[in-house]
């Protein structure tokens, strides 16, 4: 045959080109090497510390005392002293009041000054005060008792706090509470008081917050009042965006790296929850473990993973 072969050098040719094919192409598919793919992520361990569950309600701040500045006779307003929002001392001029007959007798007899009678009254602030409202101005006639302006107690300046009376519960007298501000300005109050009467539109109970550095602060400005509903001393905690759960909210897990480039899943029991971190009641951590923090979503059970530095 290889006689044969040699004397038909076209078919030797063929038989060796397809003697060799196959084991090229073998040779090609076992020298193949897989790649696989790695998911960018950054981890963090967990810290022990305390922490709180709030809840916020809104409050708003109101004068307890204003104390309403009344004329004292029957008259015309010559002159007012006092602009609304101003600051006040005690003694103060606000208004001067011509009484109805000292009126009459300038306005018939303006050159006889022999009767001597001016008939003017001076009416002064009883407190140290802020201007609430103004109810006349110059030129206005006004009856004996009528109102003249408000003046608040810039001292009894307090926040009213709204809470829906199935929540009530929650509060308790002289207990403090953080005021968050328009601002993101916080300043500590304390629960002094329970207001007898409901909101009757908002069915909410009203409680009394003293709080210091309120000179400044406007009335019906809108706060919120943060509320201590739970709170735990030293314990697991770890960043929100590290615990995953199902789509029901039944179960929940953490991805835990074994080494520099495997994470693997492992269940957790949650406890207080709050905008900066969630304890972990079960399992227990090492403080030196590294739980996965972004990047963590829709990993499987096992995951190859490339921690950013």
């Amino acid at each position: 045959m290889i006689k044969q072969l040699s004397e038909h050098p076209a078919l030797l040719l063929l038989t060796l080109i397809l003697l060799l094919s196959p084991s090229c192409r073998n040779k090609n598919v076992n020298t193949a090497i897989p790649v696989i793919a790695k998911t960018p992520v950054t981890a963090g361990s967990p810290v022990f510390r305390d922490i709180s569950d709030t809840i916020d309600f809104p409050a708003i701040t109101a004068y307890l005392k204003k104390n309403v500045l009344k004329s004292s006779i029957t008259g015309v307003i010559e002159s007012v002293s006092v602009i609304q929002g101003e600051t006040i001392a005690k003694g103060k001029q606000a208004f001067t009041i011509r009484t109805r007959e000292a009126s009459a007798m300038k306005n018939n007899q303006p050159g006889d000054s022999a009767l001597g009678f001016k008939g003017v009254i001076k009416i002064f602030f009883p407190q140290d005060g802020v201007i609430s409202t103004v109810s006349h101005q110059t030129g206005d006639f006004v009856q004996e008792g009528d109102e003249l302006a408000v003046v608040a107690d810039s001292r009894s300046l307090v926040f009213i706090l709204e809470v829906p009376f199935e929540m009530s519960g929650y509060i308790g007298l002289n207990r403090n509470c953080s005021l968050l501000l328009p601002d993101n300005t916080r300043i500590t109050g304390k629960i002094t008081a329970k207001l007898p009467e409901m909101n009757m539109q908002n069915q909410t109970v009203r409680y009394v917050i003293t709080a210091e550095k309120t000179s400044k602060l406007p009335e019906n400005l809108i706060a919120s009042a943060l509320i201590v509903k739970e709170s735990k001393k030293h314990v697991q905690v770890l960043p929100g965006p590290a615990v995953l759960g199902n789509e029901t909210q039944t179960n929940f897990w953490v991805m835990k790296l074994i080494n520099d480039s495997v994470a693997i899943k492992v269940p957790v029991r949650k406890g207080i929850e709050n905008s900066d971190g969630v304890e972990i009641i079960e399992p227990l951590f090492s403080t030196t473990d590294k739980i996965l923090v972004s990047g963590n979503y829709g990993l499987p059970d096992t995951a190859a993973v490339i921690v950013a530095r």
